[in-house]
């Protein structure tokens, strides 16, 4: 399924039917022409860009929040969220809105993540999934997943929760209502995830 969207288009094609019938799919986009995906039960919708209004006092990878047919969605840009070198957002530009688990207040928001582009949705057993590798130092691999094994590549499979894990969504929409901002906080960076392996 192609899923690239021009500007300002929506689509509700990344909506699920049912759970078992989205079992271990995931929708890819790239990003600096690497393969990613994110869990399709997780996905509410796909967008084109729109309007975004910056907030003041945020980190660097939050742009803002969006109103999304009434609703006020914040939304990051996954470049800078890996510190990735930021490019002119083009008509293949999306952002994917998924759903997003904060395990400490026990609640789900929504949030929507920039990224370069969507490609499609492909379904990826769990026995094609392998651990995220792991690396001397100080990588954070944390925010994946696994490693979907495909034909001739890696996909990187991201973990929505971990990956927007220090995302305030509460904090953002009082900064949207209120323009006067609470103390700054600078959470870190992630590190940039390892580029694609290509499959032995």
């Amino acid at each position: 399924m192609n899923a690239t969207m021009p500007t300002n288009q929506t689509t509700a094609a990344a909506k699920v039917a049912t759970p078992d019938e989205n079992e271990d799919k995931y929708l890819t986009f790239s990003l600096e022409n690497e393969g990613y995906g994110v869990e399709i039960l997780r996905v509410c919708e796909i967008i084109g860009l729109i309007d975004i209004t910056p907030l003041p006092r945020t980190p660097p990878y939050v742009k803002g929040v969006i109103n999304l047919r009434g609703a006020i969605i914040p939304v990051i840009d996954l470049r800078a969220r890996f510190s990735m070198p930021a490019q002119e957002y083009t008509e293949e530009t999306c952002v994917i809105v998924v759903e997003v688990i904060d395990t400490a207040m026990d609640e789900m928001f929504q949030v929507g993540a920039i990224v370069d582009r969507v490609s499609e949705v492909l379904r990826i057993p769990k026995e094609q999934v392998e651990p995220a590798p792991s690396f001397s130092g100080s990588l954070n691999t944390d925010f994946i997943m696994g490693m979907g094994k495909l034909d001739n590549a890696v996909l990187i499979l991201l973990d929505v929760d971990r990956v927007l894990a220090e995302v305030d969504a509460d904090e953002l929409l009082e900064l949207a209502a209120d323009p006067e901002p609470p103390a700054d906080t600078e959470p870190e960076l992630l590190e940039q995830p390892p580029a694609q392996a290509q499959a032995a």
